[in-house]
């Protein structure tokens, strides 16, 4: 079953420059799902407009979570349904501690799972542990964005959705930030990942998409997509020695079949 349902989702700026047009797909619970693509493809808009943070978008189409129609509702009220946003800056308070932002991680909560939920976080990453009087901005990039990821495991959050975790991290930190994600989703929380790249990003994904210029051009399993031979070139750098030019012309691209 979804959890979260987009159907034919049109997002506008300034009400005439469309970022996402017909966007379609559906995210199973507890699925990772990976949303692949350019700079500049709307990935970033998707998740903003599932979150209600671009006002009264999309303009047409309907997302549904959990069998309710969220689009165009406030923010603070998708939220409250579950769904927790990790920004690509990560969204943290800097000037606060690694303790003082898992703390916030926590507003609200009355349940008798605080203690198992931080020793949860502290046991995945226990840099923060031994970090936790440090301030944030004093963090590796891997360690802020583990933070960001602990703060948003305390919210328990049926629906987890992360903009670019791998950005700026060296390849060893963004492998043990994608085994994390394993972890989380192991739990039963569902994963909306957008993300560049695409070979960490096919690792840990049950399903992905393409979205390019706004629209969604290729859906499948990972493997559906590794087998995909425009996806081999463009987003995984395998092949393409058969597609030179005759003329040895070195910037010439074949055309994708999308």
């Amino acid at each position: 079953m979804a959890l979260l349902k987009i159907s034919s989702i049109e997002t506008l700026y300034f009400d005439r420059i469309y970022a996402l047009f017909g966007v379609s797909l559906e995210v199973e619970e507890r699925q990772i799902f990976a949303v692949l693509g350019p700079n500049g493809a709307g990935k970033t808009t998707l998740l903003k407009t599932v979150a209600g943070l671009l006002k009264d978008q999309p303009k047409k189409g309907i997302i549904e979570f959990a069998g309710h129609r969220i689009e165009r509702r406030a923010p603070e009220k998708i939220a409250n349904l579950g769904i927790v946003y990790v920004p690509e800056d990560r969204g943290l308070f800097r000037e606060l501690t690694v303790a003082e932002n898992l703390e916030l991680g926590l507003w609200g909560r009355r349940d008798n799972g605080v203690k198992q939920d931080l020793d949860l976080v502290y046991g995945m990453f226990p840099i923060l542990k031994e970090r936790a009087r440090q301030e944030a901005e004093t963090l590796s990039g891997g360690e802020q964005q583990m933070l960001a990821l602990g703060r948003a495991i305390l919210r328990r959050p049926r629906l987890l959705m992360l903009d670019e975790p791998s950005l700026g991290l060296a390849p060893q930190v963004a492998r043990a930030v994608f085994d994390a994600l394993l972890a989380i989703s192991q739990t039963g929380t569902t994963i909306l990942l957008v993300e560049q790249n695409a070979r960490l990003a096919l690792k840990v994904a049950r399903h992905a998409a393409i979205l390019e210029a706004g629209r969604i051009v290729l859906q499948g399993t990972p493997k559906e997509l590794e087998a995909n031979e425009d996806v081999r070139e463009v987003y995984l750098g395998i092949g393409g020695a058969d597609t030179a030019s005759p003329k040895g012309w070195r910037l010439y691209r074949k055309r994708r079949r999308w």
